[in-house]
């Protein structure tokens, strides 16, 4: 049972641009979902998300203007043993500390050798290939998922908040 009333501090948001186009490979899974969440949420609101055959993401985002992630090469991609969530909470130097919790769910849950080193990582995993086989449109699985990572970000707030 949780003590109430728990104060929960809001949420940093920082928009860094407006209706920039945001673009990665097709079939999304957990980073390819977490990413979409985080930068709608914390980096750009108005956001539009290109999802396209790993092959095509550098063709389409040179055309399109648009920011590449969780691609191989990409800034915001896995590098120096982060994943594209933490890439991107890095490069926009996000500092919320249920963001940070959630990154290290994310990262577990994406990065197949981390998967037991955080317990919520194999719920996560198995929430984002259920969604895949009922949502195989990637535009509708990150609507429907987008749900799931707020109230996940919810339960990160209320646990780095001492509330649980």
């Amino acid at each position: 049972m949780l003590p109430l009333p728990v104060r929960l501090a809001q949420p940093t948001r920082i928009i860094t641009f407006h209706d920039m186009k945001w673009i990665t490979r097709s079939h999304v899974h957990v980073d390819r979902v977490a990413c979409p969440w985080l930068i709608s949420r914390f980096v750009d609101s108005q956001a539009e998300f290109l999802f396209v055959p790993k092959s095509e993401v550098q063709r389409v985002a040179a055309e399109q203007g648009a920011v590449a992630f969780d691609v191989p090469g990409a800034e915001l991609g896995h590098k120096d043993g982060m994943c594209s969530f933490e890439s991107i909470i890095s490069r926009y130097q996000l500092q919320d500390p249920a963001l940070l919790r959630m990154a290290r769910i994310v990262h577990a849950a994406d990065i197949e050798a981390d998967i037991d080193t955080d317990p919520i990582a194999r719920g996560l995993e198995a929430i984002a290939v259920g969604f895949g086989l009922r949502y195989p449109r990637d535009d509708d699985n990150l609507v429907r998922q987008f749900e799931v990572y707020d109230a996940l970000y919810a339960w990160c707030r209320l646990e780095t908040a001492g509330g649980r």
